[in-house]
């Protein structure tokens, strides 16, 4: 399979990873294990994105190995930081999202590294720009909602 082939895959299986989190209640499991002050619209909004993110980078592909590696990257940290790990640390307790990111993310995402070499478009620096750029992209929403409630991002005060 193709760098560009694995990436529409990787869409794919992001959006079974959202269905999974959502029927097995991730906001809940969020607030009460990693205690992130999530709310479903939260939930939703990042989620429009990552599928949005995951469409653009699965039709750059072909001219842009670097977007699905970034989007691979997220899968990867994804699966490893908030799902494998919480499920390791708190002695068995189902993270909402980890059936996927185990059967899903970490082989498509390795998968899609591994196609970018057999292409020629895996480099050192793209390596790094990949997990710096998947990192970036999964911090992000966490970080905006750890800062909305400080009083400088409060749209509401006089």
């Amino acid at each position: 399979m193709t760098l560009a082939d694995l990436a529409w895959l990787a869409m794919a299986a992001y959006a079974m990873h959202i269905l999974e989190e959502y029927m097995f209640d991730w906001r809940n499991w969020a607030r009460a294990v990693i205690g992130l002050p999530v709310e479903w619209s939260d939930f939703f909004i990042t989620n429009a994105v990552v599928v949005a993110l995951g469409i653009a980078q699965a039709m750059l592909a072909p001219t842009l190995p670097l977007a699905p590696l970034i989007y691979a990257a997220l899968m990867i940290i994804n699966a490893i930081f908030f799902h494998v790990l919480p499920f390791v640390t708190m002695r068995g307790r189902f993270s909402p999202g980890l059936a996927t990111a185990v059967v899903l993310f970490l082989p498509l995402g390795v998968a899609m590294f591994r196609a970018a070499a057999a292409q020629g478009d895996l480099d050192l620096l793209t390596f790094i720009g990949a997990v710096a750029g998947g990192a970036l992209l999964m911090a992000s929403p966490v970080v905006m909602l750890k800062l909305k409630g400080r009083p400088y991002f409060d749209q509401q005060r006089g």
